[in-house]
């Protein structure tokens, strides 16, 4: 149904942004290919990741916030993708299987965050007093529970998107596959 597109298939307006991600990654990841359909979604979510990226959660962090959003929302590719990514950030495997399982980390910060996470999907942003304090009495500030919701809309796009065009894992990728628990 939806096409993967290649620099010369593309629509032009995607072109220029798909042209830097290659140029980035040294290849075309089949997510960016099929996104490439719509350049606007493509360009919205690379500029949301980007901000995003620079928050002040630190790159681990904010894995723990794309592999919550990934596994809620059950996209394969982004779990895959950013268990790549924890691996290479050095995480903690413990942290990293948790992720992946959708159960709490042992290590209270990662916890809590993960939580927050959980609390800001679950409620649509509108997230208790209780859960708030929770979350900023493991030590994070207020800046960080806005961040975590610009972690959740980015990543939506990105899941959402994944699902629907039915993105592959790319081959590097599949040492990291996985599948959402049987309901």
């Amino acid at each position: 149904m939806f096409t993967v597109h290649t620099l010369d298939t593309a629509p032009a307006a995607a072109r220029p942004t798909m042209e830097a991600v290659h140029r980035k990654l040294g290849h075309l990841p089949g997510a960016v290919a099929l996104m490439a359909e719509s350049p606007e979604l493509l360009k919205g979510f690379l500029t949301a990741n980007a901000t995003f990226e620079a928050t002040d959660l630190d790159p681990i962090e904010r894995e723990v916030v794309v592999l919550t959003v990934a596994t809620r929302n059950g996209c394969h590719l982004c779990v895959a993708m950013h268990t790549a990514t924890l691996h290479r950030l050095g995480a903690d495997p413990d942290l990293v299987t948790a992720l992946r399982d959708g159960t709490t980390p042992a290590d209270p910060r990662p916890a809590a965050l993960r939580r927050f996470t959980v609390a800001v999907l679950d409620h649509a942003g509108a997230v208790s007093d209780d859960e708030l304090r929770a979350f900023l009495d493991a030590g994070y500030r207020p800046r960080h529970a806005l961040d975590v919701v610009l972690g959740v809309g980015t990543y939506t796009i990105s899941t959402f998107a994944n699902r629907l065009t039915g993105a592959p894992v790319d081959p590097h990728l599949a040492p990291y596959a996985w599948e959402p628990a049987a309901a």
